[in-house]
């Protein structure tokens, strides 16, 4: 009997450890999306500069123009994640939505393992050579008077692909404890 106690002891504190795990992850995501969410102000400030510049004054400004795209794709690589965890992302709830929280966990898993996961690596690995040639030359924008720092916005990439896989291992983690303790959260 106390042998099964420590076993069932031992169970219950890696259950405990790998949510807390999940728990960090969650966080973690949840602090980028945040602070990133203000890049949207940015966005909205600049674009609104850009077109009174354009059409009210008659001038441009390229550096301007690129600052709406650095922010936008601030916003969005960084906050992908976050949104995940959130359920923001567009689902089919053709079969989702009608499943039990077992049926869900399952759809969870499989896709986090077997889609989320596995096209993130791919991802990670393709981006680093050409994140790594950006930062060795230290990239700058095609236009003369443009953001020097294409190498930045080019490091989103595997960011990007870091954040969203360590999601869906969190994805993973919840989906497997529904699993093992039979359909509660």
């Amino acid at each position: 009997m106390q042998g099964g106690a420590r076993a069932l002891w031992g169970i219950v504190t890696a259950k405990s450890a790998s949510l807390a795990f999940a728990d960090r992850i969650d966080c973690l995501n949840a602090a980028i999306g945040r602070a990133v969410s203000w890049a949207c102000l940015l966005v909205v400030a600049a674009q609104f500069a850009v077109v009174m510049l354009r059409y009210v004054l008659g001038a441009g400004s390229i550096w301007l123009s690129e600052s709406v795209i650095y922010a936008h794709a601030t916003l969005f690589m960084l906050a992908e994640a976050w949104t995940l965890s959130e359920g923001g992302h567009v689902r089919v709830d053709v079969f989702y939505a009608d499943l039990g929280p077992r049926g869900r966990a399952r759809v969870d898993l499989c896709g986090a393992l077997l889609l989320l996961l596995p096209f993130m690596l791919v991802l990670g690995w393709f981006a680093l050579p050409y994140v790594g040639r950006s930062w060795s030359i230290l990239e700058t924008s095609r236009e003369t008077s443009g953001i020097p720092a294409v190498f930045l916005l080019k490091t989103l990439i595997p960011l990007f692909a870091l954040l969203m896989a360590l999601q869906g291992v969190s994805q993973a983690i919840r989906a497997w404890c529904v699993l093992r303790d039979g359909g509660r959260r």
